[in-house]
């Protein structure tokens, strides 16, 4: 297989992680490359469940390297916390396989804390649906400049400084602005170095390390976390994300030349959900949306949240496809619609009294877009147990093909449920 990246074509929980999951068997080496712990990915695997944030799914296949890309920014408790786990049911995660970027950023006790006081400091109506995880602190600091990079680890003395050097403006905030107590350094330092030592033989050359991989003739999958549309500078603004998801980050996430990307996989779930607030033009606050939320047991792998379903939305698509180029698409949870008279396609938007099939770029102009849905037939057959296209009813493969003709990208791949062999490849 080609070098290879995995995005999320919507906003984020697509199901990349079963996808990437599969595709693993014919790649060398995965590489996650932006986002933090704000980000689940679910994989089953027989009677087993794993729900990963930080480490990349491929792990779970013997003998695959897996790296964690400068794009990322890393909570170095959670990621011990997913090393231990994945030991306890035998998966092999010692430094050989699995390596970290020392040039990825660290998420410290004060982002954490950061991101909590602002969220609780605004209005109702201001609230972003932020995960708490500090990963926009984390973000913040490494754009001012004075972030903490995972390579500083291994350096206690510069650590020190660098932690008591971010606390100035820190403690000011917290104290003058949040009525919070201020954080005390060493204590912070304390915290971050428990879980930090034992870290330091996963920090790694990274880049280097893909690019050995390369010379190698060997595989390489690039994995992103969120969906294109929260996007920090494509997405619903300012309900996004704190990193570049497009494809292209894939490039500076992990420190690679753009030209050694040949394949772009766009993982789209049959369906639409949300996570958190931020505009939802298909959103379905009735039945429909019930029946999806229900039967597509639609709660957020990293928060628990409720996710908000809705109508598969074609205009979202065509933008993911101008940014980013997929060469073909994996649709996910085609089995959830099963058991619908009627699905909706929205083909359009209904915007300033124009039809648009854009997204309007204006801010939170996708709150007052109205969309133009074309109405297909649904199937009621269960159709989990199946493998092949042509045994798929007539009226389910109707609807795949439909998005391929309103969107230009070939489904070459088909979820027919959460297992690995609930897929089918065309």
């Amino acid at each position: 297989m080609s070098n290879v990246i995995i995005m999320g074509t919507q906003w984020g929980d697509e199901g990349k992680g079963k996808i990437v999951d599969l595709l693993t068997r014919e790649i060398d080496v995965i590489v996650r490359f932006q986002g933090g712990n704000n980000a689940g990915h679910t994989v089953i695997v027989g009677d087993k469940q794993y729900i990963l944030h930080l480490i990349p799914s491929g792990i779970l296949h013997e003998g695959k390297k897996c790296l964690i890309g400068n794009g990322v920014v890393l909570d170095p408790g959670v990621f011990w916390q997913e090393i231990e786990k994945l030991d306890a049911k035998g998966v092999d995660v010692s430094p050989a396989r699995l390596k970290i970027s020392k040039k990825t950023h660290v998420i410290m006790p004060y982002h954490k804390s950061l991101d909590g006081a602002r969220e609780e400091y605004k209005s109702a109506t201001d609230k972003i649906g932020t995960t708490g995880r500090g990963i926009g602190p984390c973000y913040e600091d490494k754009a001012s400049r004075v972030g903490i990079r995972a390579g500083d680890l291994a350096d206690p003395e510069l650590l020190k400084a660098k932690i008591n050097n971010a606390l100035v403006e820190k403690n000011a905030l917290f104290t003058a602005l949040y009525g919070r107590e201020a954080m005390d350094a060493d204590k912070v330092f304390d915290e971050v170095m428990d879980a930090g030592r034992k870290l330091v033989p996963y920090l790694a050359d990274v880049s280097t390390e893909v690019w050995d991989a390369f010379n190698a003739g060997k595989s390489v999958m690039f994995e992103g976390a969120q969906g294109i549309h929260l996007d920090i500078d494509h997405g619903t603004y300012p309900y996004v994300t704190s990193s570049n998801t497009v494809a292209g980050n894939a490039s500076a996430g992990t420190g690679i030349p753009a030209s050694k990307l040949d394949r772009v996989i766009g993982i789209v779930k049959a369906y639409t959900t949300r996570v958190g607030a931020g505009p939802f033009p298909t959103e379905q606050m009735n039945e429909d949306g019930d029946y999806m939320q229900q039967k597509g047991h639609e709660f957020g792998a990293t928060t628990g949240r409720k996710r908000r379903c809705g109508w598969l939305d074609l205009v979202v698509l065509a933008e993911t496809t101008r940014l980013n180029g997929p060469t073909e698409f994996a649709l996910t949870k085609l089995d959830v619609l099963s058991g619908m008279k009627e699905l909706k396609l929205c083909v359009a938007y209904d915007y300033r009294g124009e039809r648009v099939s854009v997204v309007p770029q204006e801010q939170n102009a996708m709150a007052h877009v109205t969309p133009v849905y074309e109405t297909v037939p649904g199937w009621d057959e269960d159709i989990t147990g199946i493998t092949e296209w042509s045994q798929l009813p007539e009226n389910c493969r109707k609807y795949v093909e439909r998005i391929e003709e309103l969107t230009g990208v070939r489904v070459s791949i088909v979820s027919v449920g959460p297992e690995r062999d609930q897929t089918i490849f065309r």
